[in-house]
């Protein structure tokens, strides 16, 4: 059994994988964490506590994963505390560099392992691929990503990871205009340039995560879509990560690196 604590327990993400982990035949939820915990909550089972300090959890609990879907403003701190306590992460917060996140797990002990996705639904990790292999082929791209109105970054991890795997591939300069083009008074209006790609983001009430990629050559379009309609849909990527990455060292990025 592989003894799993949630950071951001209370949270939309965290606790759907809490309900996971409890669902998992081979985990055991040991404890979560949340700074707005009570006295003597749990996570809805007794034999996992609430905490307001993850250090306390930690030694309290002695998991042997961590996983963190909180914000940026606390995900470094928590991965820096568990990894130093020897407790392997599995994070799906975004806002941290790769530079950073290599940082992080350098400071890690007993060979500690940190994994981080930037999206852990497999259909957005096909997307990124179906992305990268068009963009040789369209010299226009641009990102349109949608989430609901909580979402504390932008652009989405995801997004970015996009456009790097886009830029990483292109083999022709797209000559579609940019904020040169913008009027007065109106800058932002092509979006954020990310690694020589447009990406557009969109926060609304009733969105959960969604991303197009639109890809253009001459006389024709092509549109890459994925949607989450569903929280649940993060679940089967965050149980693969969470029986991995035990067996991995250092830092490893993307859900595809688990997917083969």
């Amino acid at each position: 059994m592989i003894r799993v604590l949630v950071c951001g327990a209370r949270g939309k993400m965290g606790s759907t994988v809490v309900d996971a982990v409890s669902a998992a035949d081979d985990m055991e939820l040991v404890a979560g964490v949340d700074p707005h915990a009570a006295s003597g909550e749990s996570c809805g089972d007794p034999k996992a506590p609430l905490f307001t300090s993850l250090s306390e959890a930690i030694e309290a609990r002695s998991p042997e994963v961590m996983v963190d879907f909180t914000n940026p403003s606390v995900v470094e701190d928590n991965l820096r505390c568990a990894l130093g306590a020897g407790v392997a992460c599995v994070v799906g917060t975004t806002g941290l560099s790769e530079e950073q996140l290599a940082d992080i797990a350098a400071s890690a002990k007993d060979d500690a392992a940190l994994f981080f996705a930037p999206n852990f639904t497999t259909g957005a990790v096909l997307m990124m691929q179906f992305a990268k292999t068009a963009a040789a082929y369209f010299p226009d791209v641009e990102i349109i990503e949608m989430h609901h109105d909580g979402k504390k970054d932008a652009p989405s991890g995801t997004a970015v990871t996009t456009a790097h795997m886009i830029a990483e591939a292109r083999t022709q300069a797209s000559n579609a205009p940019g904020s040169e083009t913008e009027m007065p008074g109106m800058e932002g209006a092509r979006g954020a340039l990310v690694d020589t790609v447009p990406i557009h983001s969109v926060r609304t009430d009733g969105h959960v995560a969604h991303q197009e990629v639109i890809l253009g050559s001459s006389g024709q379009t092509l549109t890459i879509r994925h949607d989450s309609i569903d929280r649940s849909s993060y679940m089967p990527g965050v149980l693969l990560a969470i029986r991995n990455v035990q067996n991995l060292t250092g830092l490893t990025i993307g859900l595809e690196n688990l997917m083969d």
